[in-house]
């Protein structure tokens, strides 16, 4: 972010038609920037988020000791600071035994939807690589959507 060409308020100022119109230097140094900038947040913000782990960890465990909570929110207070940590839960299932359950609820005569939410998929590699007999099977329940596009912008040496 040296020898700026376009400054953050300047570009705060533009709208989507301005960018769009930009000599190819500046629009590169923008996403450059921009690129170098979003990195630096997320170093940064990694660096406060430990820190605050760090200062908090005391307070947040008597906290959580108190409430009986292990996940969700608690309040606590550091002197003149109200602080709020949420923890999520995050579960996961070993899809190997999911599948065996769902074996001996199919075998039982119940319905496994009662039981558990399924999702079918088939890996886009996979599926390429079948005959066409087979894929011709499936394409009825596919649906392509794009992604998001990512540009990538690189100035000519000549210029």
């Amino acid at each position: 972010m040296n020898d700026l060409i376009i400054f953050p308020d300047q570009l705060t100022a533009m709208s989507v038609s301005q960018l769009q119109a930009l000599p190819p230097a500046h629009l590169v140094e923008v996403q450059r920037n921009l690129g170098q900038l979003a990195d630096w947040l997320k170093k940064e913000q990694a660096k406060v988020h430990t820190a605050m782990q760090q200062r908090f960890e005391e307070l947040e465990r008597a906290a959580r000791a108190e409430t009986g909570k292990d996940f969700g929110t608690v309040r606590f207070q550091d002197g003149p600071l109200c602080v709020s940590v949420d923890k999520p839960k995050r579960v996961s299932w070993d899809q190997r035994q999911l599948a065996e359950i769902a074996k001996r609820i199919a075998a039982s005569g119940d319905r496994i939807e009662d039981y558990l939410d399924i999702e079918f998929s088939v890996s886009e590699s996979r599926f390429n690589n079948w005959p066409t007999s087979l894929r011709e099977q499936f394409e009825a329940a596919r649906t392509v959507k794009p992604g998001k596009a990512v540009f990538a912008l690189d100035l000519d040496s000549e210029e």
